[in-house]
């Protein structure tokens, strides 16, 4: 039972950390219909940016998570100005295209800068303890990483549900040329969504240093993961992606603990089983 509740609760921490990486994607392609396969490289850019703020000039990991946000929610919004915008209304396959480029092309520039090793994380000492709780150890970034993203849960909710943002953001999405009648800014609307998606992803990067380590490759290596999550949670729903990431999660973790011999594989055959009883996803809003 112990090595039981071990393994859920480890699972349900990486799974809160796929839920990070994933539920900007989420809100982009479920909400704006882009499909944006370069939204793990902005996830990259937070890590980047927090490894470089700690290394370099000593900041503190907490200090650098707003840092991390904000690097990757900017960068998104000069290629959504650039390059996005241009392609809302064009078919799927020009946005992978555009966006699966610019994966490579990020790839090539992190590895250019900062080489292909993985890089170090000094946490600070009261994120790398651990806690004896009926026997299971739980570990104190674990828990920190549970409980922020809870928090990060409750505010999109809160935001993109129940706001009059939210609102527009929705209607812009559904008739453009009604919402600019009626004087909503659709553009901004547009900026202000991919820059929070994006930074939600940098923040997740930055997160996932500690755990899943940081290097080049990080922008394709987990794009799989996160599109597996949207894609079993349900296009444009919050509450999808956070039951998807949770069951998945828990799901790598157990097989890699208790099936060693099959791997990663374990989470392919949940992402198989739940699409075929949900194919639009376990709280899809379209097929």
């Amino acid at each position: 039972m112990t090595s039981v509740l071990g393994v859920l609760f480890d699972g349900f921490a990486y799974g809160m950390l796929l839920f990070l990486l994933s539920v900007g994607l989420s809100v982009t392609l479920g909400m704006m219909n882009f499909v944006n396969l370069a939204h793990c490289s902005f996830g990259m850019i937070g890590g980047y940016v927090t490894v470089t703020l700690m290394n370099s000039m000593g900041w503190p990991f907490l200090a650098t998570l707003p840092m991390a946000f904000i690097a990757a929610a900017a960068t998104s919004v000069v290629f959504e100005r650039t390059m996005f915008r241009r392609l809302y209304r064009a078919s799927d396959l020009d946005q992978c295209l555009l966006t699966i480029g610019l994966v490579f092309a990020s790839v090539a520039a992190a590895a250019y800068i900062y080489g292909t090793i993985q890089q170090p994380v000094n946490l600070p000492s009261y994120l790398r303890g651990s806690y004896q709780v009926m026997g299971v150890t739980l570990g104190a970034y674990r828990l920190f990483l549970i409980a922020f993203s809870l928090v990060v849960t409750a505010v999109l909710v809160i935001s993109l549900e129940y706001t009059r943002f939210g609102a527009q953001v929705r209607a812009a999405v559904d008739n453009q040329r009604m919402a600019r009648g009626l004087g909503i800014n659709v553009d901004g609307a547009f900026a202000i969504t991919f820059a929070l998606g994006s930074g939600l992803a940098g923040l997740g990067g930055a997160l996932a240093i500690d755990i899943v380590g940081l290097d080049p490759s990080f922008a394709l290596a987990y794009l799989v993961y996160v599109l597996i999550v949207v894609s079993v949670g349900g296009l444009g729903s919050i509450g999808g992606s956070f039951v998807a990431a949770t069951l998945l999660g828990i799901s790598d973790m157990a097989g890699k603990y208790y099936f060693p011999e099959i791997g990663s594989f374990l989470i392919y055959l949940v992402m198989i089983s739940l699409l075929m009883w949900r194919p639009a996803g376990l709280f899809g809003r379209r097929a």
